[in-house]
């Protein structure tokens, strides 16, 4: 009977352990043309969790983004970014005082387009400090995105950015890594393992050796591609579930023409972004078993 009890006991707490392991899937509003009320309605019917949106500018269409966020029960995550057209010394200011006014917004977390490449790793460490900073203060998690342009807009440097700050969080789409090293990253896993550590938000979008969005991942001849992606995006989920991490977010994010390849002279798109990305998130539910 003993022998009995204690089974039931470790199957229950397997179970429990299993329920707390989630995936909570973002769907991003680039190229959204919809109302705020018609994109949240098709994002929640679509099995989205929450959006992620660059917050718009004018009082109207910030309030109408609130209410459309209640009536369809869906979570929020942030953009944010380092202006590049400016001087080092107002872009800074800039970054800080909008970054005051997201996290207002209580949003799950704020993804950032971190720096420059044009800039030196003291400059780019400021942006990301004062970033630190905030987060710290306000509660909500600032991540800083791998993204060409940026300051982690390649793998070598940004592990140089991971060695020297410690509290440093990231972003990981990876997409953008596959082009600028024209690769799918094979034989760089022992370096990957670094920044899947501070991986804490997934930006899941499939790119190839010569582009950073293939032009439609169920297509047959990308799958390659797309197990590349997903074999490193689970290892991110499984290393967060690991350290107790209950819900990790990820954002699929496929874009609209032109960054989704489209005809010439016509500019019809040859594949269909919003599909891309349901299809993205269900195949990532598919490789970790959640339904």
């Amino acid at each position: 009977m003993k022998n009995i009890l204690t089974v039931l006991f470790v199957l229950l707490l397997g179970r429990l352990h299993a329920q707390e392991q989630k995936l909570l899937f973002f769907q991003t509003n680039w190229g959204n043309t919809l109302s705020w009320d018609a994109f949240c309605e098709r994002a929640k019917t679509s099995g989205f969790d929450g959006i992620d949106v660059w917050l718009p500018s004018d009082n109207e269409s910030q309030e109408a983004l609130k209410t459309a966020l209640k009536k369809h029960g869906l979570l929020l995550n942030l953009m944010h970014g380092t202006h590049k057209g400016v001087p080092f010394d107002q872009s800074l200011t800039q970054f800080e005082e909008k970054l005051k006014v997201l996290v207002k917004w209580n949003p799950v977390l704020i993804n950032c387009h971190t720096g420059s490449d044009f800039f030196t790793q003291e400059q780019n460490q400021a942006f990301i400090d004062v970033a630190n900073k905030i987060s710290k203060e306000s509660g909500i998690p600032v991540y800083h995105e791998t993204h060409r342009g940026r300051f982690s807009y390649n793998l070598p440097d940004t592990k140089k950015y991971v060695s020297t700050i410690p509290d440093l969080r990231l972003t990981l789409d990876i997409s953008h890594w596959m082009v600028v090293h024209e690769s799918l990253l094979e034989g760089q896993d022992g370096d990957l393992e670094q920044i899947i550590d501070r991986t804490y938000h997934i930006h899941a979008r499939v790119g190839h050796a010569e582009g950073p969005q293939v032009n439609d991942p169920e297509a047959p001849e990308w799958k390659k591609a797309l197990d590349r992606h997903l074999d490193i995006w689970e290892q991110i989920i499984r290393k967060r579930w690991a350290e107790g991490q209950q819900n990790v977010t990820v954002t699929s994010e496929f874009g609209p023409p032109t960054y989704l390849p489209a005809l010439p002279y016509t500019q019809i798109p040859v594949a269909d972004q919003w599909k891309a990305n349901v299809f993205i998130m269900n195949a990532l539910k598919k490789r970790m078993k959640i339904e």
